[in-house]
């Protein structure tokens, strides 16, 4: 089977050889892979079984998408903002809108012009569109967005004030968004619409459901229905704990849930399966916080094989991620743990990190 039938087929609930797979490393734990593996770090993703390639065409390319070599380089993106290396991770210094005036919010572009550049990212994914299940990530989308723009407290305090003038911005985000997704379904072959917006915190949302349901959700809904105009299934990512808003992220059209952070309230993966299985795909689950970093090889095992089987309960509608990205302190051997009970053991690895090496 390959990973395009795979991940669709899982999907659309249908029988598969193994539960399909979509993991993300942080950049130092792809080096430890590649070091690990004997390969480039471009091949981690291939040679450890992900079934979903994926690449940024949205803000989250100058997140993910840009690599310093060294803490303390930075850039400054299309919409504005400027990025530093801290600790390994692009954060953010400085929030264009953070000090704006409503006349400056009026008059704030976004970079509709950049879309073409953008979508060139899309390009390395052509050589995977046959055998792969091809992924383009338009997020963030809506709120996610505002607070890297304005800066987390500014964005709180204009949501709050309900001002003429962020009703205006938060309507060209998703016109923009609507523009990025309409291209990006016309520029080439892909299997999903990949959107999202963090709006969960690790206690709750970070701003109330009903204030969500009415600044945030219509932009969020044109965004998603571009791709089911398009025909595409439709992914949502959010952290957090964000069961209060499953429903009407199943109203608007979504059909992936990603990534199930399990320590947060609400977010138990057994409950929102029985809850919600019946209307979406769940992606993530794995616990990067305590089970990969600190568990045994056992725990590892035991609690990644009680996921799969209870989010396949129903024949599919799962596909397996951790709930983060995998950090660098976590010990390889849980790794291969993990991919062990998605059926894809450490010696297969090897034997594809080899294959790899003898037609290079």
């Amino acid at each position: 089977m390959t990973s395009k039938q795979r991940v669709a087929n899982a999907i659309a609930r249908k029988p598969v050889d193994r539960v399909p797979v979509f993991m993300w490393f942080h950049p130092e734990t792809v080096t430890r892979l590649a070091e690990t593996l004997e390969i480039a770090p471009r091949h981690v993703a291939s040679v450890m079984g992900n079934d979903v390639f994926q690449t940024w065409v949205g803000n989250n390319h100058a997140m993910e998408g840009v690599q310093h070599e060294h803490d303390g380089e930075r850039h400054t993106d299309d919409w504005g903002i400027t990025w530093e290396r801290q600790y390994g991770f692009n954060q953010i210094v400085n929030h264009p809108l953070a000090n704006a005036t409503d006349d400056e919010i009026d008059r704030y572009e976004f970079p509709h012009d950049r879309i073409p550049a953008l979508l060139k990212n899309m390009d390395a994914m052509t050589p995977f569109q046959d055998t792969h299940f091809i992924g383009c990530d338009v997020s963030p989308c809506a709120l996610e967005l505002m607070y890297r723009i304005f800066g987390m407290e500014r964005a709180m305090l204009e949501l709050a004030c309900d001002t003429p003038a962020i009703r205006r911005f938060i309507g060209k985000t998703a016109d923009f968004g609507v523009a990025l997704s309409v291209a990006a379904c016309a520029h080439c072959h892909m299997d999903w619409l990949w959107t999202g917006d963090d709006v969960g915190g690790q206690h709750g949302m970070i701003l109330s459901p009903e204030m969500w349901r009415e600044t945030i959700r219509p932009a969020m809904a044109r965004i998603v229905d571009v791709g089911r105009q398009s025909g595409l299934p439709v992914a949502y990512h959010s952290c957090g704990a964000i069961r209060p808003i499953i429903p009407d992220l199943i109203e608007i059209g979504v059909n992936v849930l990603n990534p199930i952070q399990c320590d947060c309230p609400g977010m138990v993966a057994a409950s929102l399966k029985a809850e919600f299985g019946k209307h979406l795909t769940f992606m993530g689950g794995v616990d990067t916080i305590n089970l990969l970093p600190r568990g045994s090889v056992s725990d590892v095992r035991r609690a990644t094989r009680a996921l799969i089987d209870t989010m396949t309960s129903d024949g599919g509608g799962f596909i397996l991620a951790a709930s983060h990205t995998i950090a660098p302190e976590t010990p390889m051997e849980n790794i291969f743990a993990m991919y062990h009970e998605a059926g894809l053991t450490k010696e297969m690895i090897f034997d594809a990190a080899s294959e790899l090496r003898r037609h290079l």
